[in-house]
């Protein structure tokens, strides 16, 4: 075996892939460093999802002349001095390699002036070595543009995803340090377009009002609570306002945005009791904590973090969330809903007796056996709890989610109408206006045709407001708006390799009848026949079950009339 010192170009680039996964990993150096450096206007501009370029300017502190070179070396940073350093971090970015991994897998221009100089300093980087320096004449902060992402590394672009996927990756990242810092001004350019600009202003609330619109930001509630350790603040949003995915979960420390199962599971328990099933809240909070008590240096990206004192921080967020809720009845009063005798419990069961009975002839089952069905014939009995159906077969009892029964016929539909080429649409009779956030308008410029294809017709209508012009047939048009959000906010949350796909599987689902809905016994029939025509009628898209079958072999058993 043969050891030898690796070049110092090869070690940049190994070092490079820590930090620089993709466009977005970019950002965040970027922005972290503006941050660091006080600055309280930040702009930032991606182009073709980063690749071409990206462009981060701020009004910080800059850097002195003498010191740009020095700040593109390995291992340089004004941020720690020594190992004590590393556990008493109060900055976002503390690793020394940010700007020197970004040069080594692109070219990088920056322009900077501190406060106490006349002129200010440029430099341009080619392959990590300074080609170009000079003096130039500008306002004080720091500029820093990027340009053609992994040149020297071809082979990493093939490891990207598309441009819309890398531009809503880019504008989470801005979105979030938005929310965590609402003093800073943030203004974001995706591809010539202002995807997103916040005041400045303090208010966290003026914050969110731009992600999610005045109406949103009025209703949220204050979070705080304090002990001798911590301190946690932000907003919450009554029950009402729940969402189907985690995306609009936001958690800070020390101002700094990181991903955590314990926190989020702390929110959780601050609403329990408040959430249906498969909704989340929406919430923005941030815990200020002695440096001492976090480890921010467990990844090279800082998302991740851990804690010294985990059960504390737990009850602490927990109980701050809870008691912003209390303050606000109206979710908590949705919950003790009476159940009495008489006609209120039986709008829970609708047993249809008095319907007709449809009994198991040949005829009736040689003519289902036409289609692809892989259920027997089956009679309905009626509703249980407004979201089963209930039914007996020639083998047994038969318990059919609604959901997501109708779910898979809506969604055999769309695939057969995406194959012929002709969808079924129902036009609304005037345009509606949607508002997304900006990383759901980043994804959803580039979704648009999928979207047509299924029948909803978006367009952009400035800002991250889109015009919804027609929606499927089978859709619900009662909610058509928060409808169409659920689904691009479903779609935004999972991954982008298959996306036309679970675009058609989002569709479905938020075009099919809920849990909780009423039918009638016709209503029931229909959906049972059309569910036994489907190509695989025992689970919805998503793979849920569809069909509980009880034998009669298993109902005796469970009466004690068989052994």
């Amino acid at each position: 075996m043969e050891l030898h010192v690796l070049p110092p170009d090869v070690v940049s680039r190994i070092a490079a892939g820590e930090v620089v996964e993709r466009p977005a990993s970019i950002v965040k150096e970027l922005v972290e460093n503006a941050l660091d450096a006080g600055a309280l206007k930040i702009d930032i501009e991606c182009r073709r999802g980063g690749v071409d370029l990206i462009v981060v300017a701020d009004d910080g502190c800059g850097i002195p002349s003498s010191l740009v070179s020095l700040a593109f070396a390995r291992h340089a940073t004004s941020k720690i001095a020594s190992f004590d350093d590393l556990v008493h971090v109060g900055t976002l970015g503390f690793r020394g390699e940010a700007l020197p991994s970004i040069a080594a897998v692109a070219d990088v221009e920056i322009s900077t002036r501190s406060g106490d100089e006349d002129l200010g300093s440029y430099l341009y980087l080619h392959g990590g070595d300074v080609v170009q320096q000079e003096s130039r004449p500008r306002a004080r902060g720091t500029t820093i543009a990027v340009r053609r992402l992994f040149r020297h590394v071809p082979a990493r672009l093939k490891f990207l995803k598309s441009e819309g996927t890398e531009n809503s990756n880019c504008a989470q990242i801005v979105t979030q340090y938005a929310l965590a810092h609402p003093l800073v001004a943030f203004s974001l350019l995706l591809e010539d377009r202002v995807t997103l600009r916040t005041p400045g202003s303090g208010d966290l609330r003026d914050v969110m009002a731009q992600l999610y619109g005045t109406e949103v930001a009025r209703a949220l509630v204050e979070a705080s609570y304090s002990s001798d350790t911590l301190y946690v603040t932000g907003l919450v949003a009554p029950a009402s306002l729940s969402r189907a995915g985690r995306g609009h979960q936001s958690t800070f420390v020390n101002h700094r945005w990181v991903r955590s199962p314990l926190l989020q599971r702390a929110i959780e328990e601050g609403y329990r009791g408040l959430l249906p099933d498969g909704r989340n809240a929406i919430a923005v909070l941030n815990i200020d904590m002695p440096p001492e008590l976090v480890d921010v240096n467990v990844h090279p990206s800082k998302a991740q973090v851990k804690f010294a004192e985990e059960h504390s921080l737990f009850r602490s967020v927990k109980e701050a969330v809870a008691t912003a809720l209390s303050r606000t009845r109206v979710a908590t009063d949705a919950q003790h809903v009476a159940f009495p005798s008489g006609p209120a419990e039986q709008s829970r069961w609708s047993v249809a007796e008095s319907a007709p009975v449809e009994e198991f002839t040949p005829s009736s089952a040689d003519e289902r056996s036409k289609g692809s069905s892989l259920l027997p014939p089956l009679r309905i009995l009626g509703q249980i709890l407004t979201t089963y159906i209930a039914a007996e077969g020639p083998d047994g009892l038969y318990l059919i989610d609604q959901h997501a029964a109708h779910e898979r016929v809506v969604y055999d539909r769309l695939v057969e109408q995406r194959r012929r080429g002709q969808t079924e649409t129902q036009g609304l009779l005037e345009p509606v206006t949607i508002e997304f956030t900006p990383t759901e308008s980043a994804l959803l410029a580039g979704l648009l045709e999928t979207l047509a294809q299924l029948g909803l017709a978006l367009e952009p209508f400035g800002g991250h407001s889109y015009l919804l012009r027609t929606v499927p047939a089978a859709m619900d048009v009662t909610d058509v708006t928060g409808q169409v959000r659920e689904i691009v906010r479903d779609l935004s949350q999972g991954p982008r390799s298959d996306i036309q796909d679970r675009a058609l599987e989002t569709v479905a689902c938020h075009s099919a009848v809920r849990a909780g809905k009423q039918l009638t016994h016709e209503e029931m029939r229909s959906l049972v026949r059309q569910l036994e025509q489907t190509t695989q009628p025992r689970t919805c898209p998503h793979g849920r079950p569809t069909v509980l079958h009880f034998s009669q072999v298993q109902i005796e058993k469970l009466f004690s009339r068989r052994a």
